[in-house]
């Protein structure tokens, strides 16, 4: 499984680098603070929304701590999407949060 950090990310974004970043939290986790631009989608409902993503485009999965963006990944990748999991999840994220 492909893997990135947080602060990897935070600089990507720096950088002007567009990014896309699924957030797989709950709704009250993401409402309580998340990156900003994200597209997220709930990983209880990510097998029934991988329509919505592309296998042309790489994404980066966020959760709290990175198991459930771990699972997402994984699980993704078995489906042939380009996916890479942002190890440590929000708890390691020091950037901007809306």
């Amino acid at each position: 499984m492909k893997e990135i950090t947080a602060k990897e990310v935070e600089q990507k974004l720096a950088n002007g680098d567009a990014l896309q970043i699924i957030d797989v939290r709950e709704v009250d986790e993401v409402a309580a603070g998340k990156i900003p631009g994200i597209t997220h989608i709930p990983l209880g409902l990510l097998e029934f929304r991988m329509n919505e993503l592309s296998k042309t485009e790489p994404y980066i999965m966020v959760c709290r701590s990175g198991g459930r963006s771990g699972r997402a990944t994984q699980f993704l990748a078995d489906q042939g999407f380009d996916v890479t999991n942002m190890i440590g999840g929000m708890l390691a994220w020091e950037g901007e949060v809306h």
